[in-house]
């Protein structure tokens, strides 16, 4: 459906994107991560057909976005970080304007009706955008996006701003819209992945440094083995026994305390449960636990690994904990 090659983007000597190309087939609901200034947005303006590339091409379904502008933007709908919104309207008022804007043949009552109640925003329709809250005007941004019913949905950061209830909803909503259209979501929240997105491409600094299945980073957290103690005794003599105990391959002390009780971080090896020895060996010096629970890597730390560490691929990481099986 989309096949971005060899794309680059520079602003005078700053590269913002260098040598970017990846595919996303038809239905498949990718989500485009990576720290803020990593090429998200100038990626998507590009797809988008709002920003010219330096080099490089994108088509959507096979139709070139700088040589067939106009075919290949009427298979996309688009939500910017900042939805293009004029406050002066109502919401039928704009999205009738949208309706105008994108040249759409269908049924004009009939389809904007659908997309209202798709969005939710069937009751306040009537009402002047500049009087909507921060969630309504998002599911209005959602809604031009959806004018023309284009199979190519792309949304930049659109919960950015929300308070938690607003972003539960926007999330239910894409979740929806995910079941009949291909949707790309530009993001740096990794919840908003894990929540919806069966892939993930991640960018930094302008250069894709992971392309993955969900599941695929699913199976290297559960690989991973990290636990949080919380133990009474002398700090250095516990950092101490951490690090000399068998299956154990790291430890630091953290900076909390509860009362007498100190924290510790540590990582045991793959494939081996330190949990019986470490208790016996706590006992044995009289140091109580007060607590342990195991915490794994999660997404979030994967990212900032790929992104601190772009040469680290995850057969890299499936690679390292192999050879510390052995």
């Amino acid at each position: 459906m989309i096949k971005i090659e060899h794309l680059v983007k520079n602003y005078g000597s700053h590269v913002a994107l260098s040598d970017v190309s990846f595919e996303i087939s038809e239905g498949e609901i990718v989500g485009f991560l990576g720290p803020n200034g990593a090429g998200k947005s100038t990626t998507m303006n590009i797809i988008t057909g709002c920003l010219s590339s330096t080099s490089g091409t994108v088509t959507v379904d096979g139709k070139d976005v700088l040589e067939d502008p106009l075919e290949a933007k009427r298979l996309i709908g688009y939500l910017p970080e900042t939805p293009p919104l004029y406050p002066d309207m109502s919401v039928e008022e704009y999205l009738n304007f949208v309706y105008d804007l994108k040249r759409c043949t269908l049924d004009r009552k009939a389809h904007i009706g659908e997309i209202c109640a798709s969005v939710r925003i069937t009751d306040v329709r009537r009402r002047l955008i500049r009087n909507l809250s921060k969630g309504y005007r998002q599911r209005v941004g959602i809604a031009q996006a959806l004018v023309g019913n284009p199979p190519v949905l792309i949304f930049d950061e659109p919960t950015v701003g929300l308070d938690p209830k607003q972003i539960i909803e926007v999330r239910n909503l894409l979740r929806t819209l995910s079941r009949t259209h291909t949707v790309i979501l530009s993001t740096h929240i990794l919840q908003e992945v894990q929540a919806i997105c069966g892939r993930l491409i991640i960018i930094n600094d302008g250069v894709i440094v992971a392309d993955r299945r969900t599941e695929e980073l699913t199976r290297v957290i559960r690989d991973n083995r990290r636990y949080r103690l919380r133990v009474a005794g002398p700090q250095k003599e516990v950092l101490e026994l951490l690090r000399n105990l068998p299956g154990i391959e790291r430890a630091e002390a953290l900076t909390e305390r509860d009362g007498e009780a100190f924290s510790f971080s540590f990582e045991s090896a793959a494939g081996i449960d330190v949990r019986r020895p470490l208790f016996f060996r706590l006992a044995e010096r009289g140091y109580p636990v007060y607590g342990l629970e195991a915490v794994g890597m999660d997404l979030e730390d994967i990212f900032l690994q790929l992104v601190d560490h772009p040469e680290q691929s995850l057969e890299s990481m499936a690679a390292a904990r192999s050879r510390r099986r052995k």
